[in-house]
């Protein structure tokens, strides 16, 4: 039990690392030609692997107040959330926060289902894929929520029919998050399985 609890801590610190290292560099960042896709889900999608739904919501949590942080010009600025948090910075702090946390919580439970049903390695891809996914739903729904009124949001939208904005917004930036995270994710967890580093999988 001991040995679980060091292993799951060091590999809390290790993920939180590279989130953090994400978040302040231009690493988790690749460009695509007009494109630019981030890494920051996979740290949280392979604590959703390593540890389930609790590590998922931690490592979550851990990108919600660093994507928060960078409303404050923290690390890699958002335009949109500086923005965000002049509007309302409590909002803007929910708009950030709650999406990913809840987002680690859910892949970790994508896991262990698919896990039982088709097991870890076929999981993990899974999980990578929903972690990207679920990202940008909760994201854009949280800011259609919270700031759907705002005259910023309205000027975004356009007139235009809401589904009809997000699925713009986002744009194939998305589909290629997806694609990227499903790959990364799935290959880095059937690695780690198979070389028996996972032993707090089964949680």
């Amino acid at each position: 039990m001991r040995n679980n609890n060091t292993g799951k801590l060091a590999l809390m610190g290790l993920l939180t690392a590279i989130l953090i290292l994400f978040s302040f560099t231009p690493i988790g960042t690749i460009p695509i030609g007009p494109l630019s896709i981030t890494l920051n889900t996979i740290p949280i999608a392979i604590a959703a692997i390593a540890m389930g739904p609790a590590g998922g919501a931690a490592m979550g949590a851990v990108f919600g107040i660093l994507s928060f942080l960078q409303c404050l010009g923290i690390g890699v600025p958002s335009a949109m959330g500086a923005m965000l948090f002049g509007i309302n910075p409590f909002l803007a702090f929910i708009q950030r926060f709650i999406p990913r946390l809840l987002d680690g919580f859910l892949v970790g439970l994508i896991f262990k289902g698919t896990k039982k049903a088709a097991g870890s390695v076929p999981a993990g891809f899974v999980t990578g894929f929903f972690t990207a996914f679920l990202n940008t739903l909760f994201f854009m729904s949280a800011l259609i929520l919270l700031f759907g009124n705002t005259e910023y949001v309205q000027g975004l939208i356009g007139g235009r029919n809401v589904i009809v904005f997000v699925c713009a917004f986002v744009g194939i930036n998305a589909v290629f998050e997806m694609i990227t995270t499903t790959i990364l994710s799935g290959a880095i967890g059937a690695a780690l399985h198979k070389a028996r580093l996972l032993p707090f999988d089964k949680n």
